[in-house]
């Protein structure tokens, strides 16, 4: 028998098809290309032509697709969907580089492309609408690159005349428009012009974000949305921090007005001040733009005892000197000691790292300790060395628990029992039930 000769030259890759040379694969693709590669090939020859030539090529085939009423079948669907690809990247990557105006003005061709597409196209698994979605970026970058006079027009009247596909595609890509663009496009929407709602108010709200035009943002609220608490003292905190301390303290007020508890039922007391992370937000930064950096303190403990926030208490220490923040840290230690939700108060000292506080918690509350808590065998990890018995606590909660919840003794549960028993040496003097104890616990019906 012949041997048969093995050779890397024969694996179908970019370097070894350029050996065959720029002639014969011009033959190959010739002889071999179907439609779709025909129109690649066709916008690829134009854009080594110039812009103009790209976009005409391009003209054609989004008219195409435009005024096409053929349904679409499934088998269809995945070739449609590569070509608007292949549409949209040679308007980004290849136009754009050679005419930014006309790139943008097919960019918005192709977008408009959506509504009569989602006639004409099942898209169970929503990727047409994804492509489109994922584009918004694209929008904002180029329209942004060609500045407010040229885009503005552009998005402006898209928006005007079909607010509802565009309001998405501005929305999603707010982020990236240049803050002038977003102003000039927020003076289109408003200036004059009633307060905005529905998809309108949406995409003026993430307009005026970008803007950092906080009286267009508040202008797109509804006034029931203004009234509500959380929004009250959402648009307090930005008064607040625009330096707007009167407005903002009324602002508070009214959110303080608007909480449900404020309002007593008839015979009853008022009961306590909103205590959201949302208020708190507000309040502090009220107190801090009246210059009340005392109270805006007092007021950052009270949200500490609260929600454990990290944020706020390194912004505590950050202003104490030496030594007076160790004391302020061991506040803090304590309030987490104490507080209501144990799981949370572990994740803060597992997080912040305190472990030695975090391992004496757990032995002191271990009762309520929840093994459905999915950091469990993370923690357990990170105490294992120094404090195996918090460790211990913690791996046998989640094996508790996964069995309550009929896992069995799945392949977790079987290695949750393995590490138990490690961490379980050395127990005889210590008032945490034996490794015996807890397999029979972990067997027993439910």
């Amino acid at each position: 028998m012949v041997r048969r000769a093995t050779s890397g030259k024969k694996v179908l890759s970019q370097a070894n098809l350029a050996s065959l040379g720029a002639d014969r694969l011009a033959e190959l693709l010739m002889e071999t290309a179907g439609p779709a590669l025909k129109r690649r090939l066709r916008l690829e020859l134009a854009a080594e032509v110039g812009a103009a030539d790209l976009a005409f090529e391009l003209d054609k085939r989004l008219t195409a697709l435009e005024v096409s009423r053929t349904r679409v079948s499934w088998r269809k669907r995945p070739e449609l969907l590569t070509e608007l690809k292949t549409l949209h990247g040679m308007i980004v990557a290849r136009l754009a580089g050679l005419e930014p105006s006309l790139a943008l003005d097919r960019l918005a061709a192709w977008f408009d492309l959506y509504p009569g597409l989602t006639r004409r196209v099942q898209d169970p698994k929503g990727e047409l609408a994804l492509i489109f979605d994922s584009a918004s970026s694209d929008l904002a970058a180029l329209a942004s690159r060609l500045g407010p006079e040229i885009a503005g027009p552009i998005l402006g009247e898209a928006l005007a005349t079909r607010l509802s596909e565009w309001a998405a595609w501005v929305g999603r890509g707010a982020e990236g428009l240049s803050p002038a663009l977003a102003r000039r496009l927020l003076v289109d929407l408003t200036a004059g012009k009633p307060q905005p709602t529905g998809r309108l108010a949406l995409v003026v709200r993430r307009l005026a974000d970008r803007a950092g035009d906080l009286d267009a943002w508040i202008l797109s609220l509804s006034d029931a949305d203004r009234k509500k608490p959380d929004t009250a003292a959402e648009i307090a905190r930005r008064l607040a921090q625009d330096g707007r301390a009167g407005p903002a303290r009324e602002a508070l007020e009214a959110a303080r007005a608007s909480h449900p508890q404020a309002r007593p039922a008839k015979g009853k007391a008022a009961g306590p001040e909103p205590q959201g992370e949302t208020w708190y937000a507000a309040e502090i930064a009220v107190l801090e733009a009246e210059g009340d950096s005392g109270a805006a303190d007092a007021a950052r403990w009270r949200l500490f005892e609260r929600t454990l926030s990290p944020e706020a208490l390194r912004t505590l220490l950050a202003k104490l000197a030496d030594f007076e923040d160790v004391v302020a840290l061991d506040r803090a230690f304590e309030i987490a000691a104490a507080h209501g939700d144990l799981m949370r108060a572990v994740a803060f000292l597992m997080d912040w790292p305190a472990h030695r506080e975090a391992a004496a918690l757990i032995l002191k509350r271990r009762s309520e300790l929840r093994g459905s808590w999915n950091d469990l065998p993370a923690w357990a990890e990170r105490l294992s060395a120094r404090h195996p018995q918090a460790a211990l606590l913690l791996v046998r909660a989640r094996a508790l628990a996964l069995r309550r919840l009929g896992a069995g003794f799945s392949e977790e549960v079987e290695q949750l029992i393995s590490e138990a028993e490690v961490l379980a040496v050395g127990l005889a003097e210590s008032d945490i039930p034996s490794h015996q104890d807890f397999l029979s616990e972990l067997r027993s019906p439910r």
